[in-house]
């Protein structure tokens, strides 16, 4: 593929190392060293609709075209286990079921929202399994990789990451789950 232009519903995108301004800082770094990342398109979006149905509505991007990563934490022995889970907006990360199994904790809960931020150095609402902090899981729904483009944030509000979906099970550390969400 290389570096050429995707359109979907009405975004259009350029290749996502020519505009780092629509990237998060940790974003960018992660993608300048990603063998990928020619194929990685990044499309500016107005900030306020950046949540998932907004942003779909908005764009003529079908539903499950989105793709949602969320940070679930918890403890155990004292330690803390942190996963950005990356599901498809259309379903919702088990994460009382196969995520809490899956970080080998007794309870898990979404990340504090401050510490999800302060973390990853992306904005809230535009988290993205591009550059999370290396210690850090990423697990990737098995559902993912069936959609042909996945829609996911840039680490900031106001542009969106389009990635063909086989890719991000080629992201550093990436854990692809089967069921991880239902």
């Amino acid at each position: 593929m290389g570096n050429m232009t995707v359109t979907l519903g009405s975004l259009s995108t350029v290749p996502a190392l020519e505009r780092p301004d629509l990237l998060a800082a940790s974003v960018a770094a992660a993608l300048a060293e990603w063998p990928h990342a020619a194929e990685v398109g990044v499309a500016e979006i107005d900030p306020e609709l950046a949540d998932t149905a907004a942003c779909a509505d908005a764009y003529d991007l079908p539903m499950e075209s989105g793709a949602n990563c969320v940070v679930i934490s918890g403890r155990r022995a004292g330690e803390e286990r942190v996963a950005a889970c990356l599901v498809r907006a259309d379903t919702r990360a088990d994460v009382n079921g196969l995520v809490k199994r899956t970080l080998d904790v007794r309870k898990c809960s979404f990340h504090p929202l401050e510490r999800a931020v302060e973390e990853t150095g992306m904005e809230y609402g535009g988290i993205t399994p591009v550059g999370l902090p290396a210690t850090w899981r990423l697990l990737v729904d098995a559902a993912v990789p069936s959609i042909p483009v996945a829609v996911i944030g840039s680490g900031l509000r106001r542009s969106k990451l389009l990635v063909p979906t086989p890719l991000l099970g080629e992201l550093p550390g990436a854990e692809v789950v089967e069921g991880l969400a239902r």
